[in-house]
């Protein structure tokens, strides 16, 4: 090895030397579509400007439309596209043909302390730091303005059809509203979004350059001063460095490398990044992004040789055992003084109510969204919010949690599953509390439907057949009983409405809250579907009377009669939703409305002279099912029902329509006698206009 050494010789030493003239404003540019022999140095450069905080550049270069390789009628289409067919200064193209284009310039590195420019003269090596490292590429963004005048031109072509009554806009009332303080965590999301960084890209001017070509005499002048100008050695102390010193800029700290870090959206997790955090930020942090997670999957994200033992200690502080995967607690996903994004709920009340759904699962697989929402009293969108951290909904199960059980770690680590049963006793006696409830009530409703048979589709049909006709005299005596006392009258009061009849099952993604009895299956269901003696009890509408199980409650009917008597046209979706929110405002405790299903809903609605409007939706709407549903008010007893009728029948037959149409129906129905006012009431009770057209409320989609 000495031998080696003794003979690598030191050929020849050349000095170096540090230039600092040109170290703030020298950029290396890349053209990475061209290969190094196609440079642009022959191309007219007609501008340049940048943004140096940015250190964003663009550059147009002339495009030689003279030769052969160019396609002038491709030119001229693009131009036309662009510009249109008027002469303006703001053209892009002031010729009526392509000829230029524009680069862009993103940047290679945002940490170019490493790298530097070099001249080598006269035996000596002069470097100058490279103050960036930009590519530049071609950009389309006349791509962009092309598709804004053809977007403008169908937005002049329809909004052309539209006749003079459509134009005229009612005066309205202006409802003004305050804002509520910003949170300094909403403010530090709102700097984070990409809308936000954006407009700060925008707010930062332009400044304009001027080019000057390889040769140009100015270039020469500027070159010289990639030269070290001091050459004394005064100027070049960064060089004069210790052994010690030089190695340790050659191999800097680790720590050092915490200072530059590339800028990504705050959801986005850099592996790299995370293995430098403490093993208990490594922790919160993955658990915060997955919010479920097994204990060996979370040992295989972490560094290779954690001691699991220390990952128990920090996973236990951020999060809690469910059915032997750990979740993470709702303190860490909702910090103190936080709120909800959906609703502005403080964040003690989301933690109280995650919590009990978290204690939900660990006394059973699956949990029903309706049952969670009528104890925590919470808007659905967070109730929503807290399911999708942890489970997967199901067709007829409701919502599952999403892993199987890890009776793995259980097994291995009992004393953890000890010391966290205590802790979920105690959650339990808390919540139990705060809502009133018992943990009787709550889970052991559930055990008889998880035993419920499964039978075949042809097996369902005969049990229901068998169920129909032991049940036929008994029905049709109660019926004839009806109309004797009744002389005929409905539900609706005797007013002749046709209501819709609907299939037995809505499609819900969970199943019906019933609580009839039947001797075959628990529930009255079948596979998750009432039965035929189930179903007519359920439905008043059917044809076949009888005694109503499930009636509604006054409270229930003056609720939707009062929506809807303000509203006068509601999807189903919307009706579930205030319903949800009227559930929310009541006291903890008020079980009143606490076994409401959809189909109980729905009757109630057809029950309060309401009527299903049969809506014919596009065939690629993407309206949910319950958003097909739109019931409208049919009956008040005022005079203007019958305008509503008239209204309700064109949208029988049309998705939508337009002011004009509406007023010819309503004229050849109800005569001269229909007003202008009369019209624009109409309008503004049941429908919402858009580019021109009218829609019925609710069905318009976003």
């Amino acid at each position: 090895m000495a031998s080696e050494e003794d003979d690598d010789h030191i050929i020849q030493e050349i000095d170096v030397y540090l230039a600092k003239s040109l170290a703030d404003k020298l950029y290396l540019f890349q053209y990475p579509v061209r290969p190094s022999s196609m440079t642009y140095d022959d191309v007219t450069h007609l501008s340049a400007k940048i943004k140096p905080k940015q250190q964003k550049v663009e550059l147009e270069m002339a495009i030689n439309t003279l030769s052969p390789n160019y396609c002038r009628s491709k030119g001229e289409q693009i131009a036309l596209n662009v510009d249109g067919t008027t002469s303006e200064d703001s053209n892009t193209y002031s010729v009526k043909m392509m000829d230029k284009q524009t680069f862009t310039s993103i940047q290679s590195t945002t940490n170019t302390s490493r790298y530097a420019a070099a001249v080598f003269r006269k035996g000596e090596l002069h470097i100058t730091p490279l103050q960036g490292i930009l590519q530049m590429r071609p950009s389309f963004s006349y791509l962009d303005k092309a598709d804004g005048k053809h977007r403008e031109r169908e937005a002049a072509n329809e909004g052309g059809d539209s006749s003079q009554d459509e134009v005229e806009e009612d005066v309205k009332a202006v409802t003004v509203r305050f804002s509520r303080p910003e949170s300094d965590q909403a403010r530090q999301r709102r700097i984070q979004s990409y809308d936000f960084l954006q407009k700060k890209q925008a707010e930062e001017p332009w400044v304009y350059l001027h080019y000057h070509g390889l040769n140009d005499g100015r270039s020469d002048h500027e070159r010289q001063y990639l030269y070290c100008q001091a050459m004394g050695g005064s100027e070049n102390t960064e060089l004069v460095k210790t052994p010690k010193e030089y190695l340790a800029m050659l191999m800097p700290p680790i720590t050092e490398e915490k200072i530059v870090r590339p800028v990504g959206p705050s959801n986005v997790l850099s592996m790299a990044q995370l293995r430098t955090l403490p093993l208990g930020d490594q922790v919160k942090t993955l658990l915060k992004n997955v919010k479920v997670i097994p204990f060996a999957n979370l040992m295989g994200l972490l560094t290779p040789g954690t001691d699991s033992t220390a990952v128990l200690r920090c996973i236990q502080q951020v999060a809690l055992l469910v059915q032997g995967n750990w979740v993470v607690k709702s303190d860490v996903l909702y910090p103190k003084n936080s709120c909800s994004p959906h609703s502005g709920v403080p964040a003690e009340v989301l933690c109280r109510g995650r919590d009990f759904v978290m204690w939900r699962f660990t006394q059973e697989r699956s949990v029903m969204r309706k049952e969670i929402t009528a104890i925590i009293k919470l808007p659905p969108e967070d109730v929503k919010d807290f399911l999708e951290h942890m489970a997967v909904p199901r067709i007829n199960r409701g919502w599952e949690f999403m892993l199987p059980s890890d009776s793995d770690f259980i097994k291995k680590h009992p004393d953890v599953a000890q010391r966290q049963h205590m802790l979920w006793m105690g959650i339990q006696s808390k919540l139990e509390k705060v809502f009133n409830f018992s943990k009787e009530d709550v889970v052991s409703k559930k055990h008889p439907q998880t035993e419920a048979m499964h039978v075949s589709g042809e097996q369902r049909l005969k049990a229901a057949h068998e169920r129909a006709r032991q049940n036929q005299p008994s029905l049709q005596k109660d019926l004839s009983a009806r109309r004797q006392g009744k002389g005929g009258a409905g539900p609706s009061g005797g007013t002749g409405v046709r209501v819709k009849e609907e299939p037995v099952s809505d499609g819900e993604d969970e199943p019906m809250d019933t609580s009839s009895s039947s001797s075959a299956l628990p529930n009255g269901l079948v596979n998750g579907y009432p039965s035929a003696a189930t179903s007519a009890a359920l439905n008043p509408h059917n044809g076949h009377g009888g005694t109503h199980t499930h009636s509604p409650p006054p409270e229930l009917r003056d609720f939707v009669w009062n929506m809807f008597r303000k509203q006068h046209v509601l999807t189903l979706s919307e009706v579930k939703r205030l319903f949800n929110l009227h559930l929310a405002s009541l006291p903890p405790g008020d079980s009143l409305f606490h076994s409401i299903s959809d189909r109980l809903l729905q009757d109630t609605i057809l029950m309060s002279h309401c009527k299903q409007i049969l809506v014919p939706f596009p065939a690629q709407s993407t309206a949910a099912a319950d958003e097909q549903k739109v019931f409208a008010v049919w009956e008040t007893g005022e005079t203007f029902d019958k305008h509503r009728q008239v209204l309700y029948e064109i949208f029988m037959k049309n998705y939508r329509v337009r002011r004009n149409v509406i007023q010819t129906r309503l004229t050849q129905e109800m005569g001269d006698q229909v007003t202008k006012a009369d019209v624009d009431r109409l309008l503004k009770e049941c429908c919402v206009s858009f580019g021109g057209m009218w829609y019925l409320k609710g069905t318009l989609q976003s």
